[in-house]
Formats: C-alpha cells, sequence, structure tokens
C-alpha cells in the first residue's frame, strides 16, 4: 500500500511538501517559519470557544503528552480503558502502516502520534497537521527526522492534492474541529486508493444523538462509520469504549 514512497529528501520542508499540495503556491518557502509550513497566516483555525483556543496556548506542549493526554484519555476511556501507550499501539494496528507509505497525522498536536507513525513508514513521508502555532512549533522543534514535515493548517480545509496519502490518523481532534464532518470528509477526500484512515474520537452513549458541548462535539455511536459507508470506504470497523470509539475503514482499490 503505497502512492509513492519518497526517499529522496530536500532540504525544506516547502520542498517535501511541494508535489502534495492542491496549489504549487499554496504553500512557498516564504511560508515557512520556525521549521514548518503554515498554510493559515492570520486566520485561527481552532475555533472560538474556550476548550478549543485552550490549544493555542504556548505552555500547553510543555504538559501535554504528560499530563493533558492521558486526563484526556481517562475521560473519555475510564480509569479502566487504555493508557497512551495502549491507545497508541490499538491505533497503529487499524492502520497497518507500510515502509514506503505517505501518512498524515491530522491534528498532530506536538507529535507524539507523528514520530510513531514515521517509524514505521522509514522510506516514505509522514506530515503532521494542525492549526495550533504553538503546537506544531513543539513538534518541529522535537524533530530531526528526515521523513516527517510539519504544517499549520485546518483540518476542514486541507491543502493536499486528492489521493494523496496511504495512510491517515486523526486522534483525539475531530471533536475538537468547529466543522467535524467537514474534517472527516478532508481526511477520505486525501485518502488514496487501497488507503487506510483510523479516527479516535468521542463517543455518546447507545441511543443519543450527536450533540455539541463548549465547542466539543460528541458523536453518536452511528455518525462517523455511517458517513465513512456513505462516501464508499470498506472495512468499516469501530470499537466502542466508554465514551470513546475507535474507527478505521479503508478506500477501495481502482
Amino acid at each position: 500500500m503505497s502512492v509513492q514512497g519518497q526517499s529522496d529528501y530536500t532540504n525544506t520542508g516547502a520542498e517535501r511538501l511541494a508535489g502534495l499540495l492542491r496549489s504549487p503556491d499554496g504553500m512557498n518557502p516564504a511560508q515557512e517559519k520556525d521549521g514548518y509550513m503554515d498554510a493559515l497566516g492570520d486566520r485561527d483555525a481552532l475555533g472560538p470557544h474556550q476548550s478549543q483556543q485552550a490549544f493555542g496556548r504556548k505552555a500547553l506542549p510543555l504538559v501535554y503528552e504528560r499530563i493533558w493526554r492521558p486526563l484526556t484519555a481517562r475521560v473519555f476511556f475510564g480509569l479502566a480503558g487504555p493508557r497512551a501507550a495502549t491507545e497508541r499501539e490499538m491505533t497503529m494496528e487499524m492502520l497497518d502502516v507500510s515502509a514506503g507509505d505517505r501518512v498524515l497525522d491530522v491534528g498532530c498536536g506536538p507529535g507524539n502520534y507523528t514520530r510513531r507513525l514515521a517509524q514505521d513508514a522509514p522510506n516514505g513521508l509522514t506530515v503532521g497537521i494542525d492549526a495550533s502555532a504553538a503546537m506544531v512549533s513543539a513538534a518541529t522543534k522535537r524533530e530531526n527526522s528526515p521523513n516527517i514535515v510539519y504544517a499549520r493548517a485546518d483540518a476542514s480545509a486541507l491543502p493536499f492534492r486528492d489521493e494523496t496519502f496511504d495512510v491517515v490518523c486523526c486522534v483525539g481532534v475531530i471533536h475538537m474541529t468547529s466543522n467535524p464532518m467537514d474534517a472527516l470528509d478532508e481526511m477520505v477526500r486525501v485518502l488514496a486508493p487501497g488507503g487506510c484512515l483510523a479516527i479516535v474520537a468521542t463517543c455518546a452513549r447507545k441511543g443519543v444523538a450527536t450533540h455539541v458541548r463548549k465547542g466539543i462535539t460528541v458523536f453518536s455511536r452511528e455518525a462517523l462509520t455511517g458517513a465513512l459507508i456513505d462516501h464508499g470506504l470498506v472495512d468499516v470497523g469501530q470499537q466502542v469504549i466508554r465514551r470513546g470509539q475507535f474507527v478505521s475503514a479503508r478506500r477501495q482499490e481502482v
């Protein structure tokens, strides 16, 4: 499963991303700053609610992996649910990343999943995107792998060409976006034939409709899986653990 492995790395993120962009001028070297590409400029794509704006705070990346993310997982999955390492391995099992794959990590935060994904695609290219400059900057500063590049971008309007990525991953993020179903549409759009998609998101009690609380979307049990089926994806799977869900799907080969 590989669109085209990219093992000849160039010097800048702009050059590495150039062939993947919808418009060659959509990002250019002038928009590269602090080691990552910025597709948003002055636009704030985090969302207006306090829960969404929290991800823009410069201090959050310092505590994200050790404190914030584990606490969030406890809220979703409960005290008996999977810990961070188990959650990550469950996600990786859904994706089945190959060595030459192009991989997209949507809502990459400080890069905890991005780095893990890149380990399984050493001859490919892993792209981490996030709407938060603080998160992308932190991820970039921790990174020295030639097969990883980061960009600040909107999950609901991804700057990449159709069918660009063999693997698309979105963990703990889609429910934080202002337009989650638009984000889902975009993830499907950039997924290549035969490619795998994995999402870890909120999940309501059985029979409860999708609803929004303080900027956080709580998906019904059928919302994400139903949308993926409507998009024509196959092998749609779901594992619900308390108030969280692991969802996986695959785009059919042409």
